[in-house]
């Protein structure tokens, strides 16, 4: 008996042991994620067809928050050119990588899918059928008192419809004696890209202007080119607020994980559980495409990246998954901004050509495995 005790206790030592290990590299992934980004971002704003040096590019954000001067040493075009292009680009970009993480991570929680990306699934062909309706239907059929007071929002917000209208539309179509099936859903995401596709199509033959068939195209290639303190604060609004909500539901995540009538025994109302996190997640997808396009695949390879070296715990899947989304949307702005200079690459292609070959190599993986 004192035995089986003292076996008992010491494989609880163990396990407390092991947690404590998992939550300390946890707690440094976080900091060193934080780090990138951090030098990504001043790496940002070093790059572009005007050379800033580090130093300068440094000095230029402190005077800005009052903390240093810089006097004679930048001129007016170089604090432009940092303070109001690169660093609300760089910012923008941050914002957007890492709402398309969350979201992600928080879509495949609710889908219990790895593979459940916004933009293979059509949650992002909605939010571009949602933005593209608004930018050039809306605009001309609504009041002009509306458009004018609020164009700045109307967007975002059709962007937001459109991508919780078929996110729920998804999942009601892919379900199989109550659980998602992988087929179903991907099948539906291409008949809804097809529609979004031929939508796009039809608007830019036959509706669409010169000048909104040129907006028609940013939106579906996506880019970060169109950055303004304006578009922050949009940002600011319909991005940062679901990823300030979407933590509290990591809890709910990770017993969703069990399975649905486990998570039920463990008191987790689970339909309204799932509402809310569909509309948080869809919403955010929508903001992000209504703001910088159609951008592929981030918010499937960070949080694959984050739950294999991380695992699955979402209290730490979802902001490190915000941060990784982060950094590598930063990488792939500098990378589309300086491969092709002095044009520049649309970022949607860029992570649609780096993205598109981890999303086969994992649906070979889940193939091998069944």
């Amino acid at each position: 008996m004192d035995e089986a005790v003292s076996i008992t206790q010491s494989r609880m030592n163990e396990f407390k042991a092991s947690s404590a290990i998992r939550r300390r590299n946890r707690v440094w992934a976080l900091r060193a994620l934080l780090a990138l980004i951090f030098m990504a971002s001043l790496v940002s704003l070093t790059i572009g067809p005007m050379s800033l040096s580090l130093q300068k590019v440094s000095l230029i954000v402190l005077e800005k928050f009052h903390l240093a001067s810089t006097a004679d040493l930048c001129t007016d075009a170089e604090r432009i050119v940092v303070w109001n292009i690169r660093f609300t680009r760089t910012l923008l970009a941050v914002l957007i990588g890492g709402g398309l993480a969350m979201a992600g991570a928080s879509m495949q929680g609710v889908f219990r899918n790895p593979l459940a990306d916004p933009g293979v699934i059509g949650v992002s062909g909605g939010g571009a059928i949602g933005a593209i309706a608004m930018i050039v239907l809306g605009m001309r059929y609504l009041p002009p008192g509306l458009t004018s007071q609020f164009s700045l929002y109307l967007v975002p917000l059709a962007a937001m419809a459109g991508a919780i209208l078929m996110t729920l539309l998804i999942y009601h179509l892919s379900l199989r004696r109550g659980q998602v099936d992988l087929i179903s859903m991907l099948l539906v995401g291409i008949a809804i890209n097809a529609i979004g596709g031929a939508f796009i199509g039809l608007v830019s033959a036959f509706i669409a202007t010169a000048e909104e068939l040129q907006t028609v195209t940013f939106w579906t290639m996506g880019s970060l080119n169109r950055a303004t303190w304006d578009l922050i604060i949009s940002a600011a609004i319909f991005v940062v607020l679901p990823m300030v909500i979407l933590p509290r539901y990591s809890r709910a995540l990770n017993a969703l994980a069990l399975g649905e009538e486990d998570a039920a025994h463990l008191g987790i109302d689970v339909r309204k559980t799932k509402r809310g996190l569909i509309a948080l997640s869809a919403s955010l997808i929508g903001a992000t495409v209504a703001l910088c396009g159609m951008i592929g695949f981030i918010a499937l390879v960070a949080p694959h990246i984050v739950r294999t070296a991380l695992g699955a715990d979402h209290r730490f899947l979802l902001p490190a998954s915000a941060l990784l989304g982060a950094a590598l949307l930063l990488l792939a702005d500098m990378v589309s901004r300086t491969i092709v200079a002095p044009a520049e690459l649309p970022i949607g292609i860029l992570t649609g050509l780096f993205g598109a070959p981890v999303f086969l190599s994992l649906i070979i993986k889940r193939n091998r495995r069944c």
